[in-house]
């Protein structure tokens, strides 16, 4: 299992840029694909951004252009920078670790493969 650590989230006005950052601990960082989440109904979690260990990245298609995920390998860290941000963006987001396949558009909270962080809020206000 992997260790998530959160931080970066805030309070932030609308059109402004947050960067979140996911600290990791523990085995096969850069094994795993990683990645971001928010709530979604059902006790499932709805892709943000998901980053290979190679690099290769993808979004939700509502947040392209305006999010962007990295990773640093070697910091065991990765990142989400979060620019334009829109009231609706408002949620706590969600670091997350697992094999590429079952990074999907929506995934279970429960998953024995799969590792959460405990979430940074982000609000941004109107």
């Amino acid at each position: 299992q992997v260790q998530l650590v959160e931080s970066g989230g805030g309070l932030v006005q609308a059109g402004g840029s947050l960067r979140l950052t996911c600290a990791a601990s523990g085995n096969s960082f850069s094994d795993r694909s990683m990645g971001w989440y928010r709530p979604a109904p059902g006790n499932q979690r709805a892709l943000v951004a998901v980053i290979k260990s190679g690099g290769d990245s993808r979004y939700a298609d509502r947040l392209k252009g305006r999010f962007t995920t990295s990773r640093d390998n070697a910091r065991n860290t990765v990142y989400l920078q979060m620019d334009s941000l829109k009231p609706e963006d408002t949620e706590v987001y969600y670091c997350v670790a697992g094999p590429e396949r079952m990074l999907t558009r929506l995934i279970p909270i429960k998953n024995r493969f799969i590792s959460w962080g405990l979430g940074t809020k982000v609000t941004v206000s109107s």
